[in-house]
């Protein structure tokens, strides 16, 4: 083997477990019947999540920061994004990002919708009850505020109240506050937003479809719209029809690139696409060491395949992960690499 699966698996572990915590006792035993494999029993943690006491921390610092700002702000709502909301979080000290969205206006594709509502061959294209949504979203009155300056008086609201607050609270990045609780060990990073509205969100009634654009203390402008909730969504169902072997799949390829010696640059983001992009019979019954010759052949056609490679799409479904990004695909042929190597070793192990 050209792997040091012990090590990896005390990597993993600490990743996991930092507070060496009891572990929950169904998967201690499934542990003990993989002890003649170091491979296998590699590939099974690095499959798994933080014990659920690790989360509940991370969930509970979020509550606790949205309890002090709910207190003083008007017309907020407050909502979760990140890894946490779908388990694939892989360290037991994981940080959540709480966000803080103005409730008294919103955007929407303006655009498109006038675009799609005032040309014929593009209407056609529509039900006509998504038609109906589209012209009264467009028929709505447009918002009579500032919302620039109601996104900026949140912002500087919530630094006020969390420096009264917490002991550790940085102000400086333009699109995040981050305070860190200290009796839990945690930080929260809280991120001003407002709602946004595409195509997709108004025919699919909002709701999970519904975007979000960041504001940015800097610029003192908005971001580009971001979908977290839909990819939140579709993760937690998708894994769910397959009994969790979804998420199994994004942590692992998580570990490999925390385990690797090499730097690379993939996000959750990325890493969400390229397993959500697997077609759900192929592994839906698996057994978790089965999952890895699926995770292998996924990175390696997407690698091989430049058509492949340019039609993942991100679970939200809009936007292209590698399409006209080569040095991205170049960090997940560095994680090919990596797999490769566990796989052939596997491949190996289970022959004998």
């Amino acid at each position: 083997m050209n792997k040091n699966y012990r090590q990896l698996t005390e990597n993993v572990r600490a990743r996991l477990n930092p507070d060496n915590i009891a572990i929950q006792k169904s998967f201690a035993d499934e542990l003990a019947t993989l002890t003649y494999s170091d491979v296998l029993v590699y590939i099974r943690t690095a499959m798994n999540s933080p014990e659920p006491e690790y989360t509940q921390k991370s969930k509970d610092a979020g509550e606790r920061v949205k309890e002090h700002l709910s207190k003083e702000l008007k017309d907020v709502v407050f909502k979760y994004q990140g890894s946490v909301m779908t388990d694939t979080h892989i360290k037991g000290y994981s940080d959540i990002d709480l966000l803080t969205i103005c409730d008294k206006f919103y955007t929407y594709d303006r655009y498109n919708i006038q675009q799609i509502l005032n040309t014929p061959e593009k209407k056609s294209k529509y039900y006509s009850t998504s038609i109906t949504k589209m012209e009264t979203e467009n028929n709505n009155p447009s918002y009579s505020g500032d919302s620039l300056l109601d996104l900026r008086n949140i912002r500087n609201d919530s630094e006020r109240i969390l420096k009264n607050v917490y002991t550790v609270c940085d102000t400086n990045n333009a699109k995040a506050i981050k305070i860190r609780n200290l009796s839990l060990n945690r930080d929260v990073d809280i991120v001003i937003a407002n709602w946004y509205d595409d195509v997709s969100s108004i025919i699919n009634d909002k709701g999970d479809y519904r975007g979000i654009q960041v504001y940015n203390k800097g610029t003192h402008s908005k971001e580009n719209s971001d979908f977290p909730f839909l990819s939140i969504k579709r993760i937690n169902e998708r894994s769910a029809e397959s009994n969790g072997r979804l998420k199994k799949m994004i942590r692992f390829i998580k570990h490999t690139k925390a385990n690797s010696d090499q730097e690379i640059k993939l996000s959750s983001f990325d890493i969400n696409a390229v397993c959500y992009d697997i077609e759900l019979p192929k592994y839906q019954y698996l057994s978790f060491y089965d999952l890895v010759p699926i995770i292998y052949f996924q990175i390696k056609n997407i690698c091989s395949d430049q058509t492949k490679a340019d039609n993942i799409i991100s679970v939200d479904g809009r936007e292209y992960i590698f399409r006209g990004d080569s040095e991205k695909l170049n960090n997940l042929k560095r994680v090919l690499v990596e797999i490769e190597s566990v796989y052939l070793d596997l491949k190996s192990n289970l022959v004998k």
